[in-house]
């Protein structure tokens, strides 16, 4: 049986749960695709996974690999599978409950990957499909948002929310998001029509008449919320518990899938440069659960990576 260097945990629990060593390499099954992973990205549900917040929502066998997203080369394919040739660069998200990114092979199924833009290079490749379908989802699917409305989006800053200030502003929305003060220029910068800086002011205080709230936060920034949307508006949520809406507005959640379509939508604008990414730091595999801790704090802006092939 071949082997591979991969981050696996045996039991939930903080950082040291996360180890460093020698896994079999995964083979794939029908409708699968084996990838060479050159680099993943570190999302928030990764360390929830970990920590055991999410077992009412997921169940995995242990031992198990985190990781979702991945960017890298196919080298081989199940039977079946026309869509990619061995040798080709890809991006997308792996499968996590079979074998994922934090390692040096992960599987991904045919439909959850798409050719790697030729303009982005894999950590910068890596660093999108989780996030960026995320607020695809968020904005279009659950938020029906359109040209012409008023999003807010908060955490602008953030992964989730850096995609959709700036899918929302290619849609032709106005764009209000919230960041702190360190990340405004940022999210300036990403094309949001005006941004508030949450360490300072109340947004609802200064807003009014939105259509659709992107909450990536929760609690009590969800509940300050619902006096900002027109009647008729929807907060969608990405975290738990589902939102409960007041009469005359309506909440729902968003449980990201994996769809490669809207990927390759979000390919045709990151080739247009109508997108951008941010990576803001990269790890190495072996350091993968120092990056997760990063994660967790919440004070970063842009993406966290982490890099498994040497010579990218």
């Amino acid at each position: 049986m071949e082997t591979m260097k991969a981050i696996r945990m045996y039991s939930y629990g903080g950082p040291e749960v996360l180890i460093y060593e020698d896994a079999p390499r995964p083979e794939p099954q029908p409708g699968e695709v084996l990838v060479q992973v050159y680099a993943a990205a570190i999302n928030g549900i990764d360390w929830k996974i970990r920590d055991g917040e999410l077992q009412q929502f997921f169940t995995f066998e242990m031992p198990m690999i985190l990781g979702s997203d991945a960017a890298g080369i196919v080298v081989a394919v199940g039977s079946g599978v026309t869509e990619f040739q061995v040798g080709q660069s890809v991006y997308g998200m792996m499968e996590r409950s079979r074998s994922g990114s934090f390692a040096e092979y992960a599987i991904a199924k045919v439909d959850a990957l798409v050719p790697k833009p030729q303009s982005l290079n894999y950590l910068e490749a890596a660093s999108i499909p989780v996030v960026a379908l995320t607020a695809w989802q968020a904005l279009f699917d659950k938020g029906n948002l359109s040209a012409g409305q008023t999003v807010l989006i908060h955490g602008a800053a953030g992964g989730v929310g850096m995609f959709a200030v700036q899918l929302a502003k290619s849609q032709g929305a106005r764009v209000i998001g919230t960041a702190s003060t360190n990340s405004v220029n940022t999210v300036r910068e990403l094309g949001a029509d005006e941004v508030i800086d949450y360490k300072t002011t109340a947004f609802e205080q200064i807003v009014t008449a939105v259509d659709v709230v992107l909450d990536t936060l929760g609690e009590e920034t969800r509940h300050r919320s619902w006096q900002v949307l027109n009647p008729g508006g929807i907060l969608v949520s990405i975290v738990p518990p589902p939102p409960q809406a007041p009469e005359g507005l309506r909440g729902d959640m968003l449980m990201m899938q994996a769809n490669g379509n809207q990927l390759m939508e979000i390919s045709k604008l990151l080739e247009a440069g109508k997108l951008k990414t941010i990576v803001e730091q990269v790890f190495p595999l072996s350091e993968t659960a120092q990056a997760l801790e990063l994660n967790k704090t919440g004070h970063t802006h842009g993406k966290i990576l982490v890099q498994v092939a040497n010579e990218l």
